[in-house]
């Protein structure tokens, strides 16, 4: 029902700066809210940001400050500014749909996942 595709994850260095793209379709994908998740190796998948109804952020304490997640609902699509990037923030980063949730139990879709892999 809904479709999610991720973009722009790529190898930075740490201080720098990128941004990643979650493009969605489907006819009930303004129902939902969407999140950002990401997952290092040997590590469980963890919350980044969800955005829903109005436009509300929420941000997981390690990235507030930093990270931005915003929506473009011409294009059907949500973004992830991410700066200030630090070698923790390496993971696949997932975009989901689902409920204004920082629990991944709780998302409905999921995208593929795009690498982000921040060098010292």
């Amino acid at each position: 029902q809904v479709h999610l595709i991720e973009s722009g994850g790529k190898l930075v260095q740490a201080g720098g700066s990128l941004r990643l793209s979650c493009a969605a379709s489907g006819r009930t994908f303004s129902m939902y809210a969407m999140g950002w998740f990401r997952q290092a190796p040997g590590k469980e998948r963890e919350f980044v940001a969800v955005i829903g109804g109005g436009d509300r952020p929420w941000y997981a304490d390690s990235v507030k400050g930093r990270f931005t997640i915003s929506r473009d609902h011409t294009k059907n699509t949500v973004y992830l500014q991410m700066n200030s990037l630090e070698p923790e923030d390496t993971a696949v980063y997932y975009c989901a749909a689902g409920p204004y949730s920082d629990r991944y139990s709780e998302y409905d879709y999921w995208g593929q996942g795009t690498q982000v892999t921040v060098s010292s």
